[in-house]
């Protein structure tokens, strides 16, 4: 088994595109939030990606999908504060449903690979 089999879940790798999108939208984004807004986004973005990986790299399923439930909250967290941006007027309606849309891309993939790895605990009983 290759020990990062993470990289091949769509989770992930949609997770990791969202990193690069959130990313571009914060160079938008006022000196004053550098410090504060950006730096909690950026926070929470990475977590998504950073602990579907660790996740996977638990050998308990039951750990595995803890790490899965802190990257959808991650997920939850990041929406939040894109909306906060989008009233703010730091990003555009256009980037904030762009960013949306992928955002719920993500939440499908996470919430199939929670699924999964629910179905496989079920059967380990």
């Amino acid at each position: 088994m290759n020990d990062f089999y993470y990289r091949k879940l769509d989770a992930y790798n949609l997770s990791i595109d969202y990193v690069i999108a959130i990313y571009d939208l914060l160079h938008k984004y006022p000196t004053s939030e550098k410090f504060v807004l950006c730096d909690q986004i950026k926070r929470a973005v990475i977590s998504i990606p950073s602990n579907i990986a660790e996740g996977m790299g638990r050998f308990s399923v039951k750990e595995r999908m803890h790490f899965i439930d802190i990257s959808y909250g991650s997920l939850s967290e990041v929406m939040c504060q894109m909306e906060i941006s989008r009233r703010l007027k730091y990003i555009t309606e256009d980037e904030y449903d762009n960013i949306e849309n992928l955002a719920s891309r993500i939440s499908m993939t996470i919430l199939g690979l929670k699924k999964s790895l629910s179905n496989k605990m079920n059967n380990q009983q």
